[in-house]
């Protein structure tokens, strides 16, 4: 795993040693990326520099460090990522008569680029990636990410010169970079948690959203648009076309199957190898298939809490012990889990509010200290129906369909402004008076991920916040399938992965998901519905899968979250750090949030009449952000 960092100067002036100190300057933010090793490459007559901060995983020699150029001489290539399918690639060039100086699979990548196009080399490749590759004879610049934006990249234009990077850091240090926050986004923020694609927190920044390239040449434009090569749309369509025929007990084996395949190429290092272990379903199906290979030793990652409601500890013990595998347990005290909140604003350069992040962090940092490469679990619940969202959603609106949208919405109204916010208070209560107002399941979709009811009314100046439902289209599916897929294409990437790439890449470890191979989730959907959730029961062939590896009382529970008690940290040890960053005329010095609605949650939270700690996590992760970005 790596950072990569670039910029192009179109009406360029600039000396060599000029554009490789900025391109240096750039990639110096991101060594946590690739503490190993440090490259940049220019070109000062196309005004291009690339760099790059390597992580060594495959090839630990030089033959595999960054920039690389072709071996023709025209393209040349920083990336970030793995493709796992790098050596039956290296088969098919070889038959075509190219010759190797190493074995990484970033020269894989390039000389597949060199005699296929990137187009075509990408279609081919298997693997999470974000890289640009320069074009010498066509003088383009190309920006690809990966078809479910496991790893991330951004860009912008600063006057005439295209910047892009691995994260937001590195491109406001480029010296001409004048940062501006969107409220827009910031609104998006207060709504979701998380900025969704293609927005930042910046005006003009923006992120190249999963499955796309943007081509950039002398004369494109600056308005210049991605271009999808891959969709989750995509993929449900395909799934429709052609679905699976097969009974449920051959689908269970066919998905084990790819996820074997998945799980052995995911393996593959020059570097040691691990895996986190929750003791949930998605985790213990990746370790469980990690151990039935046999081939090489298991070592696993849990972390504890003193909190019962927040343990899972004993859960992965049994099931580590069970497979006699190598398993690190560490117990984190609050007091630990808590030290990690000043690191956040750094972590992930614009605010970001899934409390998850905390335990993901210390998770990673556990097991960076043993394997440079850990496997995730993350991906189930959005293949395969895992969250229970999606069976609330389902009985709520039996329980109001049944009214006519006009009455539905008086009732919400009258709700609203007779119990106003005394019961409202209780999250559960707002989400089911707001729930009485939707025309239809899709709004309700929406209602259920809002946090701030009115986020454009507590930033100032926002213009409007949209659901991230706005900006796609229906899939020729069931309601519960459109869920899955919109969590697939916006919920996974914008906030699941963001979180694992950050947290995993803070400690210089990579984090790999075997469950999103494409064509893991190319198989998914391809599956009826019954196929996936079962009399009732989530994620039905993974519980199978797990079956046969695992007897089911050591998986079979309720599910549980990944985080911790901030509701219960607020009012006691994180009291007086929220309290300055809440404090009226702070807000209203700086600007940006009103301060009635965000003091108003913050009194009611404190005086126990009602528990606003996910809302008050988004703004105090903003304020948080904010504060560093002003010290920085």
């Amino acid at each position: 795993m790596c950072g990569i960092v670039g910029l192009y100067e179109r009406n360029s002036g600039s000396s060599a040693d000029a554009l490789r100190e900025a391109a240096a300057k750039m990639a110096g933010c991101l060594v946590h990326r690739g503490p190993n090793e440090g490259g940049v490459w220019a070109d000062p007559a196309a005004g291009i520099a690339l760099g790059h901060r390597r992580l060594s995983i495959l090839d630990l020699s030089p033959a595999g460090s960054q920039p690389m150029t072709s071996a023709c001489g025209r393209f040349t290539i920083v990336y970030n990522g793995e493709v796992y399918n790098h050596q039956e690639l290296t088969a098919e060039l070889r038959a075509a008569g190219q010759a190797f100086r190493g074995h990484s699979d970033t020269e894989v990548l390039v000389e597949a680029i060199a005699r296929w196009g990137v187009q075509s080399a990408v279609e081919r490749a298997n693997g999470m990636f974000a890289f640009a590759v320069w074009d010498a004879q066509e003088r383009t610049l190309t920006l690809v990410r990966d078809r479910l934006g496991i790893k991330p990249l951004y860009y912008a234009w600063v006057g005439e010169t295209f910047v892009f990077a691995s994260e937001l850091k590195s491109l406001v240090v480029h010296s001409q970079f004048r940062p501006e926050i969107d409220r827009d986004a910031l609104a998006q923020f207060l709504q979701h948690s998380y900025i969704p694609a293609p927005a930042t927190i910046y005006q003009g920044v923006w992120k190249l959203p999963p499955g796309c390239s943007l081509t950039i040449g002398p004369d494109s434009p600056k308005a210049a648009q991605p271009v999808r090569y891959w969709s989750v749309e995509g993929a449900v369509e395909r799934g429709r076309q052609k679905p699976f025929r097969g009974t449920a007990a051959a689908a269970v084996s066919e998905l084990e199957s790819l996820l074997r395949d998945s799980v052995a190429r995911q393996r593959l290092a020059d570097v040691p190898v691990g895996a986190f272990l929750s003791g949930g379903i998605d985790s213990s199906v990746v370790v469980g298939l990690m151990q039935a290979q046999g081939a090489l030793s298991v070592r696993a990652f849990t972390i504890g809490f003193d909190e019962p409601d927040y343990d899972e500890s004993p859960f992965a013990e049994a099931i580590a012990r069970h497979w006699q595998i190598d398993h690190v347990i560490e117990r984190v005290t609050a007091q630990e889990a808590r030290a990690v909140i000043p690191q956040l604003p750094a972590i992930y350069d614009e605010p970001f509010a899934d409390v998850s992040q905390i335990p993901t962090f210390l998770v990673s940092q556990l097991a960076r200290r043993h394997v440079t490469v850990s496997l995730s679990g993350d991906g189930g619940d959005e293949l395969f129906g895992g969250y229970d969202r999606y069976a609330r959603i389902d009985a709520i609106w039996k329980r109001i369909a049944w009214l006519p949208a006009p009455l539905r919405r008086l009732a919400s109204r009258l709700y609203q402004n007779v119990v106003h916010e005394r019961l409202l208070g209780r999250s559960g209560q707002s989400f089911r008076a707001r729930a009485l107002g939707v025309t239809d399941r899709r709004e309700l979709y929406a209602e259920l991920h809002r946090h701030w009811e009115r986020p454009a009314e507590v930033v100032i100046g926002a213009r409007g916040s949209s659901s991230v439902i706005d900006g796609i289209r229906s899939v020729p599916a069931t309601f519960l399938e459109q869920m899955m897929a919109l969590d697939t294409a916006t919920y996974l990437p914008d906030c699941i992965l963001t979180k694992l790439d950050r947290a995993s890449m803070a400690v210089s470890l990579e984090a790999r998901v075997p469950l999103l191979d494409h064509r893991v989730v190319e198989f998914a959907w391809t599956l009826p519905l019954e196929f996936k959730v079962r009399a009732g029961t989530s994620k039905w062939p993974l519980r199978q899968i797990l079956g046969r590896h695992l007897p089911p009382s050591l998986f079979e529970r309720p599910k549980r979250g990944f985080g911790v008690p901030i509701g219960q940290w607020l009012r006691g040890p994180l009291r007086e750090w929220a309290e300055s960053l809440l404090a009226a005329e702070r807000l209203e010095s700086e600007g940006f949030l009103r301060a009635g609605p965000v003091v108003a949650k913050w009194r009611e939270h404190l005086a126990g009449r009602a528990n606003w700690q996910y809302l008050l996590w988004d703004v105090l992760m903003f304020q948080s952000w904010l504060e560093h970005r002003s010290s920085a």
